[in-house]
């Protein structure tokens, strides 16, 4: 038997999804183990029964770097840079977040002043050699930096992005004078302009490349060590996949490794059962996290900032992450009372260690997940632990209830409010907020969490049907199995739409191809499984911002610049309700996006349902509704359901680790995929 295989780790769970050449689905999870989170990988595949042997595609996701950026876990780190250029990361950008905080402060650099050392040399914005690069300076940078104990080493000179060498040059250089150190140039993570943005983004991925090198290792290691000799993918932030080798290279380009593989999934299962438009909405142990996927097209950006707010402009990553809103409200989020006597739901986490009160292991904060217990959401017998649920109730009574002078089901409904007004929020700044009608999108809920939370956020939002996916508490991992090997190429080249020739544009883009093509031909995937997609990055002449518009293979024509202005005019029009037809366009970036293909798993039926639901019932239990209060609610297990089922809510189904919850008013029906489909509001 083979089977391919991806893994998610989690801020609580390590989750599995295996599939054979049969299309049979295995399905395990199991408890993060930080800081070694490998272990929990192993003990994973362990758990489910796999044969190492077996195994022929390894495909990973990881909160490793994020986690390593967030806890300022990562290497001590060096920058060399043009001279005069040594304070971009500490000026950083005027545009403050928050105009008016009188006590605002930037974000404080990575990499603190003393260790950044400035080098002579000169490149002009078309790629000349103003100033040659002096390699003295480059000497006394690396001694600097062995004597401040400097473990990683950032390089970024100015206009690199329109020539390299000065930038290949020092990169060599260093190696030569210190060759056991990790060091990453600008021209290797991102040949986009903007230098404030090229210098944060090379400077975080120096910072985590020992973190990711070493943790990548440890895993390469450990599956070693097992028997599995497969070949081994790690999920990356843009929607696909790369290998274990070029992870360690540019750790930067995994720091949403986990998350994004969900929305990639949801736009698969949409196309699949007919719904192009989705919101893909996630609710894990520690965050929610919603993307929107317009006519079937997941969004990527390389406008992604760590830790931004309302009020901090967090660090700027030019590198392609697929475009999601993440809030800290998970099962795990702790439930607290701030200086002013609110409640609050997050973004503190009980995490895996010691986990909710229901765990059992020393959590005494209450969580998401233990309100979801007291209101009957959730059923102590779908733990792995015994649920002390006297103890629950008094956790929450003494830290929420006594405050408000509530019962703890009270209290436990106040903290799911506050935690879906929060959930809320973050699905609006996705939809509404940028101009899309919810009417138009389908909802498809997963994690461990989105399942409990969905039906009741959709109606709010008016979103008519929700889609809870076979897999719903692994869908990240099942994401992966659905991706492609993917490398972005982004290449700034200002050209007027109008004074270029389409041979021009296409030696342009010729260039980026050859990179592809040696590059895929490095990891070994053939040629017949390359496939291409044009992306250019287009302006009004005198504009600030870009739109990116899907533009046609080449070779191109006269006739394909005309389409492609005609497109540009239609996209902004979306975008910013006006187009300019009378002024000139230009060309700001090509984005090249190489797919390498890989086998992927068919989406399998399951039998219709001919018996009676006595089998799948397994319980009646009283259920607490936001609107409707304590009602008694059926409850069925999942894996004994069969296509064509219908149930009129309330009703639960349950599977392990996850619980989908259904309103009064709502309907349910099993799909020939096994998928729960919910309608919001059923007309009588």
């Amino acid at each position: 038997m083979n089977l391919r295989i991806a893994t998610d780790i989690g801020g609580t769970f390590t989750d599995l999804v295996a599939v054979d050449e049969k299309g049979k689905t295995i399905l395990g999870k199991s408890h993060t183990t930080p800081p070694n989170f490998e272990e929990g990988v192993i003990e994973v595949i362990k758990k489910s029964g796999i044969t190492p042997k077996e195994i022929t595609d390894f495909i990973h996701g990881t909160t490793t770097i994020i986690n390593a950026l967030t806890e300022r876990k990562g290497a001590k780190t060096g920058l060399i840079t043009t001279k005069g250029f040594r304070d971009v990361l500490e000026l950083a950008r005027c545009n403050r977040p928050d105009l008016f905080n009188m006590v605002f402060a930037k974000p404080r650099p990575f990499i603190p002043r003393y260790l950044r050392r400035e080098v002579a040399e000169r490149i002009a914005y078309d790629g000349k050699i103003v100033i040659p690069l002096e390699e003295t300076d480059i000497e006394k940078a690396v001694e600097y930096f062995k004597e401040e104990g400097v473990e990683a080493v950032a390089v970024c000179f100015i206009n690199s992005y329109a020539n390299d060498v000065h930038e290949r040059r020092t990169v060599e250089k260093v190696k030569e004078l210190w060759p056991e150190i990790f060091v990453t140039s600008s021209i290797e993570v991102t040949k986009e302009w903007r230098e404030y943005e090229r210098t944060s983004t090379v400077a975080l991925n120096s910072y985590v490349m020992p973190v990711a090198s070493a943790y990548v290792n440890n895993l390469e290691g450990r599956l070693c060590e097992i028997g599995c000799d497969a070949k081994k993918y790690i999920m990356q932030s843009n929607g696909g996949t790369t290998t274990f080798e070029q992870a360690k290279q540019t750790p930067i380009n995994m720091v949403e490794s986990g998350p994004v593989a969900g929305v990639y999934g949801a736009a698969i299962l949409g196309k699949a059962v007919g719904e192009e438009n989705i919101i893909a909405f996630d609710v894990g142990g520690t965050t929610a996290k919603c993307s929107l996927i317009d006519q079937g097209e997941v969004k990527v950006t390389t406008e992604y900032r760590i830790e931004r707010t309302e009020r901090y402009a967090g660090y700027p990553i030019m590198a392609p992450v697929v475009d999601i809103v993440e809030i800290g409200n998970g099962g795990g989020s702790i439930a607290w009372i701030d200086e002013a006597g609110s409640l609050k739901v997050g973004p503190q986490s009980a995490g895996a260690l010691p986990g909710p009160v229901a765990y059992g292991k020393g959590g005494e904060e209450p969580t998401t997940t233990d309100a979801c217990l007291l209101t009957g959401r959730l059923s102590p017998k779908n733990f792995d632990n015994q649920v002390d649920m006297e103890h629950v109730a008094k956790v929450i009574q003494q830290k929420v209830g006594e405050h408000f002078q509530m019962n703890a089901e009270d209290a436990a409904m106040s903290i799911l409010r506050v935690a879906e007004s929060n959930m809320f929020n973050a699905l609006k700044l996705i939809s509404v907020r940028r101009g899309y009608d919810p009417r138009d999108f389908t909802m498809v809920a997963f994690g461990g969490g989105g399942p409990m939370h969905c039906a009741y956020l959709a109606k709010e939002l008016n979103v008519r049907k929700v889609i809870v996916p076979v897999a719903a508490p692994v869908f990240s991992a099942w994401g992966m199995l659905m991706t492609d090997v993917r490398h972005d190429y982004i290449q700034t080249n200002i050209r007027r739409m109008n004074e270029v020739s389409a041979q021009e544009l296409n030696r342009m883009w010729d260039s980026l191809i050859v990179q592809a093509d040696e590059q895929f031909q490095r990891e070994g995937v053939a040629k017949d499984h390359v496939v291409y997609h044009f992306i250019a990055d287009m302006r009004y002449m005198g504009q600030e911002h870009t739109v990116k518009v899907n533009v046609p293979p080449l070779p191109w024509t006269q006739e394909s610049k005309e389409e492609i202005i005609r497109c540009f005019h239609e996209t902004h029009e979306h975008f910013y309700t006006y187009k300019l037809l009378e002024t000139p366009t230009e060309i700001v970036n090509l984005h090249l996006v190489a797919y390498g293909r890989l086998d992927k798993p068919e989406l399998a039926k399951i039998a219709p349902q001919t018996d009676s639901l006595e089998s799948a019932f397994l319980e009646k239990r009283s259920v607490y509704f936001t609107e409707d209060g304590w009602m008694e609610t059926p409850v069925y297990s999942r894996e004994k359901l069969g296509s064509g089922v219908v149930f009129d809510g309330p009703v639960i189904i349950e599977e392990a680790a996850a619980s989908t919850v259904v309103a009064k008013g709502q309907r349910l029906t099993v799909d020939i995929y096994g998928n729960l489909v919910i309608e919001t509001e059923v007309q009588e």
